[in-house]
């Protein structure tokens, strides 16, 4: 059997499956309206919606993904298509953790951009050029059976609360600039992981956003501006983890010396000890100059959470590169005075 032939029965079998779950989908579908459903999936498909109506342009983006248009009603192509896309099924990863998985696997982090775009990306990386002429399910089926023969599987894992990783400002914050609600997007530096089940590889985002903001007050008190920390956005998109600057995360980046050389003593401490009882954000004070894109922090997660992960199978836990966090400073003081006892000796 051809590669080419071997796709194109396991999309038709997606497409099966897709219609035969829909009466259960559709229940769901009535939750939203059609016009937000569609939306949705054109933005996570091509970065924004398409204009036209309903339901030439539900037919046009099944074309895209199956190179055919689905059975059933309306509410239940929409919701199947959705679940397709990012719920997946207990023997079926989704369209998006496959995705992510492949990503993974050839660059060692999770692709920028629409799904479109990241897997024209990918196709470029593997064979040189996009193949633009085949629908995208049968396109990304193709490139799983290049690199993982044995297919995609996912499990559920529990990650625990106060897991500490380590993330990067993705574009550059300027304090007096900002507004209540604006969006603060952080990038995953290093793999997310529970032993070796892949959660959310490196250059996943976690995702925040402007909570407060108080202007410049009397004796001299510079603006604040409150920062919430929102979630990661995993391989599994359904499953958010929620996160938080805790305890945990401010002993991490004061113990490590590259977000106090990036950022600066001064800023360290008005952005991570930030008044008390205010869990989960952070404190930038008004005098504070831009915060550069890429200024490095520690957030850890804050509650215990099931999600659907990757079992990196044993020949691929080479490439895993787990988020590190700094050793103690009660650590690095132990050892950099063993180190000069041991210097002295000799």
């Amino acid at each position: 059997m051809t590669g080419k032939l071997k796709s194109l029965l396991i999309v038709m079998a997606i497409a099966m499956i897709i219609s035969s779950n829909m009466a259960a989908y559709g229940e769901e579908a009535l939750d939203k309206p059609p016009f937000e459903i569609l939306s949705h999936i054109e933005e996570l498909t091509y970065g924004q919606p398409k204009s036209g109506g309903l339901m030439s342009r539900l037919s046009e983006i099944e074309k895209a993904y199956f190179g055919r248009e689905l059975p059933g009603s309306l509410s239940e192509r929409q919701q199947a298509f959705l679940n397709f896309l990012e719920n997946g099924l207990p023997d079926q990863p989704s369209f998006i953790f496959k995705l992510g998985v492949c990503e993974w696997i050839v660059t060692q982090k999770i692709g920028d951009g629409n799904l479109k775009e990241r897997l024209e990306a990918l196709e470029k990386l593997l064979e040189g050029e996009p193949k633009i002429d085949g629908p995208f399910a049968m396109r990304l089926e193709r490139i799983v059976g290049l690199i993982l023969p044995e297919g995609i599987t996912w499990e559920e894992v529990e990650v625990p609360d106060k897991k500490v990783f380590k993330v990067a400002l993705k574009n550059t914050l300027s304090p007096q600039d900002v507004k209540v609600g604006d969006p603060v997007e952080l990038v995953m530096q290093g793999d997310f992981v529970v032993n070796t089940s892949l959660i959310a590889p490196s250059g996943s985002y976690v995702l925040g956003r402007i909570d407060s903001i108080k202007p410049p007050r009397s004796f001299g008190r510079p603006a604040e501006v409150k920062i919430a920390f929102d979630h990661i956005i995993p391989l599994d998109p359904v499953n958010k983890i929620l996160v938080m600057m805790g305890e945990e995360a401010e002993k991490a980046s004061k113990a490590d010396d590259s977000v106090i050389a990036a950022a600066g003593a001064s800023f360290v401490g008005a952005i991570l000890l930030g008044p008390l009882g205010f869990a989960g954000g952070m404190l930038v004070k008004g005098d504070v100059k831009d915060i550069p894109a890429g200024t490095p922090f520690y957030l850890e997660t804050a509650k215990a959470t099931t999600v659907r992960a990757y079992p990196v199978p044993e020949m691929l836990q080479s490439i895993i590169n787990p988020s590190q966090t700094p050793p103690p400073a009660e650590e690095v003081e132990q050892t950099e005075n063993t180190s000069t006892t041991n210097n002295k000796t000799k």
